[in-house]
């Protein structure tokens, strides 16, 4: 018999927020099971994870977000869950947003949902390096997958067993899964969709766009998109 639903949180020294995230996904989604992945913190996340109730896989080092994230796409297939919710471990994703992105999957209209911060005319506080650089890519990835994606980098996602299996593979790119992804998954006959979630800016900024890690990632993308548009099979 397959199990339902997984959240899969990818956390590093989160110890002074897991808990509180989880007792809000418990809240808002309580037949779901979540799954820590610890991603070689230095701190108590995966005690303090353990204590509020969730499974914890820990990573020998700290091996990145994307490698985190697939170790719970691996998770998720070994058990046999049909779907996927992942959510940052930092509390910056509003766990009442899990229903609607699941239920636009549920449907069976689309393979996978991803929670836009800026559907709806909601605000978000973004520096002004960081908002161009998610313009322009909100642009490129509208054009790409020819419909409107207002917010390409959101890690608050919900997908089905098939986008999962997809996502497991060595293709994956494990440093900067967002944008590039979002084109593979259109060019394998996904649907995507988004829907309007709340999110809150991060006490402290981790994201893999922090810093000067924008510019690799402008580097990257600009050569990576269009491999993906020219390859037959990924």
């Amino acid at each position: 018999m397959s199990l339902d639903l997984i959240v899969i949180l990818p956390a590093y020294n989160e110890e002074t927020r897991i808990t509180g995230v989880i007792d809000g996904i418990r809240a808002h989604a309580p037949e779901a099971d979540i799954v820590v992945i610890d991603d070689g913190s230095h701190d108590a996340t995966a005690a303090r994870a353990r204590k509020a109730g969730a499974v914890v896989l820990s990573l020998p080092f700290n091996m990145g977000y994307g490698c985190a994230l697939q170790t719970g796409y691996k998770y998720c297939l070994a058990r046999g869950y049909e779907y996927l919710v992942q959510m940052d471990s930092d509390g910056q994703h509003e766990p009442s947003g899990i229903i609607p992105l699941l239920e636009r999957v549920r449907s069976g209209q689309y393979d996978i949902c991803i929670g836009s911060r800026f559907l709806e005319g909601k605000t978000y506080k973004i520096p002004a390096g960081r908002r161009m650089g998610m313009i322009l890519f909100r642009r490129v990835a509208s054009f790409l997958v020819h419909k409107t994606i207002t917010d390409p980098t959101s890690g608050f996602q919900a997908m089905n067993r098939k986008v999962v299996e997809f996502f497991a593979r060595d293709s994956y790119p494990v440093d900067y899964p967002d944008t590039d992804v979002l084109v593979m998954l259109h060019r394998h006959g996904f649907e995507l969709s988004e829907a309007p979630v709340t999110m809150r800016a991060s006490a402290a900024d981790k994201s893999i766009h922090a810093g000067l890690r924008p510019v690799y990632y402008l580097f990257k993308m600009a050569l990576v998109i269009p491999l993906n548009l020219l390859r037959k099979e990924i």
